[in-house]
């Protein structure tokens, strides 16, 4: 058998950060080398998203993975056994064509991505080298912009706020290890702040703080509050960015904010956007409207696209058909990629190339069920995506991938670049926070 041939494949069934059944999938080479991956699962899912396979009868809530565990060691085995596993695209087309459906509804999301990304692990162990560097071949390496959760909230933290994601990016950082280094005390400082004023719940899903804020605004004084008390400058050192999940607000024409119990047509949400953007050092803001608002993305990247990066998660869903599509009417200026909302490291590949050719920015990112797997920074570095996004400062499973980041970092030594955040973001300079509540 030819030395980098698929020998074996397994799954299994293993577990995430929300202890939830997950799938595991190990690629065995004829040469010994192996390679695994375990898909992660999101809770604020977009319509277009690929589809995880879940036995849905009475263990774990519906949410088991005997089906899709079976599906790796069944099909899906007997389809790449002896395949070169250095064929990644060959390998990926056997997967998307052995499931046959349009969602990979069949066979599982949940298990192609993992049989996908474990393939690429045993093709880099297969060639001694790590996997950013077999992904990036001779290609000049530079760190991508960490985009780092403070605040959780949506479908992360029970909807107790309506904004999931209050995140710092780091403008002023001179590497990768600086980012984290600024972030540390601003995650540091906001919990201080939450205590002081009572309002710390806990931790939502991702890590971030769970807050007990009286309205969504609060959330932007008190992040600009905690980068003033690390020391550091809003705006030109430290930024922030949103994710608003709007789809997740949706309803019947309006976005409604639990918090502040009111309901804002697309105008009024877009007005509000442009007042924060206006007030607090916002660079970069993931779906503010509905995944089928099409009139209101295409208003606000009209009005704050030349000045604010404004992401497609559910609006793209990592397809590079929906983002050509986007990119046709003028909808965002950048893309989510998260490799298991569309089942396969090819298809996830192809959306990063339609972004480059339409001029979009993207981010990798993960998902708010997690694990120890680490691939994404990988796949960050090797394809030369500028920015990486994996939760917030806390939890082993998103630690785990900013570790790997500074072990990247070092390996790369004197040759080690961090993506020039100025050319993402430029400086935009903080207000002195005050308290409304």
């Amino acid at each position: 058998m030819k030395r980098t041939a698929i020998n074996e494949l397994r799954g299994r069934r293993v577990w995430d950060s929300r202890g939830r059944p997950t799938v595991e999938a190990e690629v065995v080479l004829g040469n010994g080398a192996w390679g695994r991956a375990i898909a992660p699962a999101g809770a604020s899912t977009g319509a277009g998203e690929a589809k995880d396979l879940r036995d849905g009868d009475a263990p774990f809530g519906g949410l088991g993975v005997r089906r899709a565990v079976a599906n790796v060691n069944g099909p899906i085995r007997s389809a790449l056994l002896t395949m070169d596993v250095r064929a990644q695209a060959a390998i990926d087309a056997k997967l998307i064509a052995l499931d046959g459906t349009a969602d990979k509804s069949r066979l599982g999301a949940n298990a192609l991505v993992a049989v996908s990304l474990a393939c690429a692990q045993a093709a880099a162990a297969a060639a001694r080298v790590p996997l950013w560097r077999h992904l990036a071949g001779e290609r000049r390496i530079a760190l991508p912009v960490p985009q780092i959760q403070i605040f959780g909230g949506g479908a992360h933290a029970r909807g107790r706020v309506d904004i999931q994601d209050y995140l710092v990016v780091c403008p002023g950082a001179g590497s990768f290890a600086e980012a984290l280094e600024w972030t540390a005390e601003v995650y540091a400082a906001a919990g201080a702040r939450l205590a002081k004023k009572n309002a710390l719940q806990g931790v939502a899903d991702e890590g971030g703080y769970w807050p007990a804020f009286r309205s969504n605004e609060e959330g932007l004084v008190e992040l600009v509050g905690a980068i003033a008390d690390s020391g550091l400058k809003p705006g030109d050192d430290v930024a922030i960015a949103l994710d608003i999940a709007a789809t997740q607000l949706w309803r019947g024409g309006r976005y409604h904010l639990a918090l502040e119990n009111r309901a804002l047509s697309a105008d009024q949400m877009i007005a509000m956007l442009l007042r924060w953007t206006d007030a607090y050092p916002i660079v970069s803001i993931e779906d503010p409207f509905a995944e089928t608002d099409h009139a209101a993305m295409q208003a606000f990247t009209r009005a704050a696209g030349a000045r604010l990066q404004i992401v497609g998660d559910d609006y793209f869903v990592t397809d590079a058909a929906r983002l050509r599509a986007g990119a046709e009417r003028g909808a965002c200026n950048a893309i989510l990629l998260k490799p298991n909302q569309i089942g396969t490291l090819s298809e996830t590949l192809a959306a990063w190339q339609a972004a480059q050719e339409a001029g979009y920015g993207a981010i990798v990112s993960a998902r708010s069920g997690e694990t120890e797997d680490v691939s994404i920074v990988h796949l960050a570095v090797g394809w030369g995506v500028p920015q990486l996004k994996v939760g917030s400062f806390s939890r082993s499973e998103r630690m785990a991938k900013w570790n790997e980041g500074l072990r990247i970092e070092e390996a790369l030594g004197t040759k080690a670049l961090l993506y020039p955040a100025q050319r993402l973001f430029g400086r935009r300079r903080g207000q002195t926070p005050v308290d409304k509540s």
